[in-house]
């Protein structure tokens, strides 16, 4: 059934290409692909992501396979310390030796199908079903991943991509979750949900709820105090910035383990919700865990109280 488009809100398109991509189109620009297709390289830990992302105007705000991490696919759910295994991609962080390539570490994520698939006239919602699988095939935990697409508001030039996880440990042993920083590396805790934006985003400011920021300043911060960070950059080519905002949702404080902010600048643009950061945490055979993420696409360099203004306009 058909239902009425609010009036701030554009109606969008959706083409689904069976087993490989699903586009999201809205005034004449395609703002999300979400390509779930294997990726050919099992070094950078194939699984599926989204990207390009891009405003309204039609800037591109994710980075894709940058010469300097090749595993970095714009936004894409990661781990980068599991049990021993990298869910992240590329080369991994070993204590007193650094980054090794060890590709018979690294694991994968499998698209095993839809369970809901949803087009009103102004969202997209879906529900996929994933398995996590280590490097040697065994099949260590299940995900019911949730992706929204939604408030396309021609108005403020925003629209909202909502992106949640419930991940049920299926390996008959405990699962152990951490970070770089869980094993030895200071201040990089980086793990969970992650973007990566455009080289030319190199740089960008970072914004909290108490106003302008820096990378150094923001990185490690618990999310229960900072709720949201945003990231504004600005675009070669076009004269023109962009601003992203990323919110975890109500009661992600009440899950399995307290979130921290990896947020860098310099030397590339990234930002992670990470799950753990400081301290490992374990999840016992078949117990699940989930969260909540909003992340708010937006044309122009915002400050924090539009930021607040516009993520209290989107209910959850």
């Amino acid at each position: 059934m058909s239902t009425s488009v609010p009036r701030d809100h554009l109606p969008v398109t959706v083409t689904h290409t069976h087993g490989e991509r699903i586009g999201v189109e809205a005034g004449g620009t395609e703002l999300m692909a979400y390509v779930y297709a294997p990726d050919p390289v099992a070094f950078e830990a194939r699984k599926p992501y989204a990207h390009p992302l891009r405003t309204l105007a039609g800037s591109t705000v994710t980075g894709y396979r940058p010469n300097d991490h090749r595993w970095h696919k714009g936004l894409q759910m990661t781990a980068s310390h599991l049990s021993g295994q990298n869910f992240w991609g590329g080369n991994c962080y070993v204590h007193g030796e650094g980054y090794l390539p060890r590709p018979e570490l690294v694991g994968s994520m499998r698209h095993d199908g839809f369970d809901a698939f949803a087009v009103a006239d102004d969202r997209l919602d879906f529900t996929e079903r994933l398995t996590w699988v280590e490097n040697g095939g065994e099949e260590w935990a299940r995900e019911r991943r949730g992706v929204a697409l939604h408030s396309v508001d021609a108005a403020s030039g925003t629209y909202a991509i909502d992106w949640s996880i419930e991940l049920t440990n299926t390996r008959g042993e405990p699962l152990e979750f951490g970070s770089p920083t869980t094993h030895g590396r200071e201040m990089a805790g980086y793990t969970g949900l992650q973007w990566r934006g455009p080289r030319d985003f190199t740089g960008g400011q970072v914004l909290s709820p108490a106003g302008p920021s820096t990378d150094e300043e923001m990185m490690g911060q618990p999310a229960g105090e900072h709720p949201w960070i945003a990231f504004v950059g600005e675009h070669d080519d076009v004269d023109a910035h962009s601003t992203l905002v990323f919110a975890h949702a109500p009661g992600n404080e009440e899950s399995v383990h307290a979130s921290h902010w990896f947020v860098r600048s310099e030397p590339i643009p990234s930002v992670a919700f990470s799950w753990a950061f400081f301290e490992e945490f374990v999840l016992p055979p078949g117990d699940s865990f989930s969260y909540r993420y909003r992340i708010l696409v937006a044309d122009g360099a915002w400050d924090a109280g539009g930021i607040e203004r516009r993520l209290k306009a989107i209910p959850w």
